[in-house]
């Protein structure tokens, strides 16, 4: 592979610092344990229909432009987040700010609490390479890959330099058009079984430079106010889960060696992390990540302490079938199992509303269990300065 360095990206203006607090919340020491206490009342206060939707990651159809249904669709479900894709985004940069800022706007709600408004989270996958999602006029940047070629050939140091200063300048130029969400990076190494699947998107095969790299590619995004989704824990294997089932036999140490990066960086604190929806029998027999208690509560959350957002990926893929009558019933049993936010499609956003709600209503599912979850995605938002006062700004 030749070395290919990053593609000089223009940075706008009018980015964001993601320093805002709430109404109430001071910015000093100690405003962790503050806003998080407000985030936490926050979601008490919600209706159940904003709280349920607050737990969702859709996709909208559209390219470029905001139609008619798809903002009446935003406004009877306003989820949470929205996830563009490159049908979305292929078009002229001139166009991706005006589309994005409607669809926020259309997403969002207003809190009893202090009457504030809470907008959606603005997500893409922008990786790098080959996972690309925009147009002409914004700036592409290496696959991960590249950078470890970079280390092999030019130093550690350099390569990792290199990682930071490029996720800095294309987080802010990304955050200029109204991304507030990037699912990345890929934090696993590149092993002979999931070189298949995974390919140029991992940042290569030593878990120590993939921890760091990953790390310096989150600080670069969180600098220019962005929130990573670190991904995809615990690993992937050859098998595609789009596709088909995917099982991964490690465990012991040999686990432990492929989540070393995810650990490591979970201690750092990453403010998200998304689970595949691959079958780790050491952990679970039973059941896949995305979907198992054993796997998000006990491994997770209490023995590596993970505290941020968990995603569960696309409950549409090919690996979920088997676990799962339906994407609804997978979004649901994945929120009980304690996942924060679940994916959704707008041709099943309102389906996956309606199981949500149907579920609380009828206790399978805990409301205490969604507004635990709605807590960390509220906590973001306010610390990425995104819930504003009925007055404007950031309180």
């Amino acid at each position: 592979m030749a070395l290919c360095l990053p593609f000089p990206v223009v940075v706008l203006h009018g980015e964001s610092s993601g320093t805002g607090t709430p109404p109430g919340v001071s910015g000093s020491a100690g405003s962790e344990y503050a806003l998080r206490e407000y985030a936490g009342q926050l979601a008490r206060s919600l209706d159940d229909r904003t709280l349920a939707a607050q737990t969702i990651l859709t996709g909208i159809d559209g390219k470029g432009v905001l139609e008619e249904p798809v903002k009446a669709l935003l406004k009877q479900v306003p989820a949470g987040g929205i996830l563009l894709f490159k049908y979305n985004l292929s078009v002229e940069k001139s166009r991706v700010a005006p589309f994005l800022a409607a669809a926020a706007e259309a997403a969002a709600v207003r809190g009893t609490l202090a009457a504030v408004t809470i907008p959606p989270f603005i997500a893409a996958d922008h990786e790098g390479g080959n996972v690309h999602r925009f147009g002409e006029g914004v700036g592409r940047f290496s696959a991960p890959a590249v950078y470890w070629e970079m280390a092999v050939g030019r130093g550690w140091d350099i390569a990792l330099e290199y990682v930071e200063s490029t996720a800095r300048r294309s987080g802010r130029e990304i955050r200029s058009l109204g991304l507030t969400m990037n699912l990345a990076p890929v934090a696993e190494p590149l092993t002979q079984e999931n070189r298949a699947f995974l390919g140029n998107r991992s940042y290569g095969p030593n878990p120590v430079f993939v921890e760091r790299a990953a790390a310096a590619f989150v600080r670069g995004m969180e600098a220019a106010g962005i929130s990573c989704v670190v991904k995809h824990f615990p690993g992937n294997t050859g098998a595609d889960p789009h596709k088909d089932a995917v099982t991964l036999y490690a465990d012991g140490e040999e686990l432990d060696r492929m989540i070393a990066p995810m650990t490591a960086l979970i201690r750092s604190g990453i403010p998200a992390l998304m689970v595949s929806h691959v079958l780790v029998p050491s952990r679970d027999s039973a059941r896949i990540a995305s979907l198992s208690p054993l796997i998000i509560g006990t491994w997770l959350r209490e023995e590596l302490g993970f505290t941020g957002i968990i995603l569960a990926d696309d409950f549409s893929m090919g690996a979920v079938a088997a676990f799962a009558p339906s994407p609804e019933d997978a979004a649901v049993d994945a929120l009980n199992a304690g996942v924060d936010m679940v994916m959704a499609w707008p041709g099943n956003l309102t389906e996956v509303h309606a199981a949500i709600l149907q579920a609380l209503g009828e206790g399978r599912l805990p409301r205490e269990r969604l507004e635990e979850a709605a807590e960390r995605i509220l906590y973001e938002k306010m610390r990425r300065g995104l819930i504003k006062t009925e007055h404007g700004g950031n309180g």
